[in-house]
């Protein structure tokens, strides 16, 4: 087995007044040799934008992107014809694809928007840009494991790639086992809310762990956790 910590204070920051970003990977001005991705996993930044702000048109191509509202909603429009108010309890995934532009905005004037930005990239490359997004109700998931994304499973969201998004609220004192979907992929935890003892170590709120050559992980929750599983290929 193989593990990676990256703890939550020693992620990237950037603070543009309408926009606080934590980056867990290199992106935009914070660049760091040693964390530039996890397998196909390019990007995951915590980002909370200032009620009325947000990200004007801009393009994309050949990324698969997921956002995931914590707190608030988040406006979304795409060359796609896409128009949509994404909420707490929502995932959304984009499929780049060829190309596309597209825009985030908070969906509130006054209240600040927290969501994860998440980019994997795409098994196959210039297919056509494709949109989706879903309630996942979080009564789903009380201390078991909840697929939102994958590239095989009907109640969750499509992506092109072999990587496969879960969460789970862990309730203190329990332990969960998180069984690799495909030999050969990593697993990148993220710890949204909470504390957990994983593999000998305690993690807090917003650390993470990547693992890799093995094929199951249990972790236990020291108190009440929220966990955000992305499995991606390692190569």
């Amino acid at each position: 087995m193989k593990k990676i910590i990256h703890k939550a204070n020693s992620r990237g920051t950037a603070d543009f007044g309408w926009l606080h970003s934590k980056h867990t990977f290199s992106f935009g001005q914070y660049y760091n040799p040693d964390r530039v991705h996890f397998g196909m996993l390019r990007v995951l930044n915590d980002d909370i934008l200032q009620g009325g702000a947000g990200f004007p048109t801009h393009p994309h191509s050949n990324m698969e992107i997921v956002s995931i509202p914590l707190k608030g909603s988040l406006a979304h429009k795409d060359s796609t014809g896409t128009e949509k108010l994404i909420h707490t309890e929502e995932v959304q995934i984009m499929s780049a694809g060829s190309g596309l532009t597209h825009s985030e905005y908070n969906g509130s004037k006054t209240d600040e928007v927290n969501f994860l930005q998440i980019w994997v990239f795409p098994k196959e490359k210039d297919i056509k840009p494709r949109y989706d997004q879903k309630v996942f109700e979080s009564s789903e998931r009380v201390d078991r494991i909840q697929t939102v994304v994958s590239p095989n499973d009907e109640k969750a969201l499509w992506i092109n790639q072999d990587a496969y998004f879960s969460l789970t609220n862990l309730s203190d004192g329990n332990t969960i086992t998180y069984n690799f979907n495909k030999m050969g992929n990593g697993v990148y935890i993220f710890i949204i809310e909470g504390q957990i003892d994983i593999q000998e170590d305690t993690l807090d709120k917003r650390d993470a762990i990547g693992i890799s050559e093995t094929n199951e992980v249990t972790i236990s929750a020291k108190k009440d956790s929220e966990l955000l599983f992305i499995e991606v290929p390692m190569n």
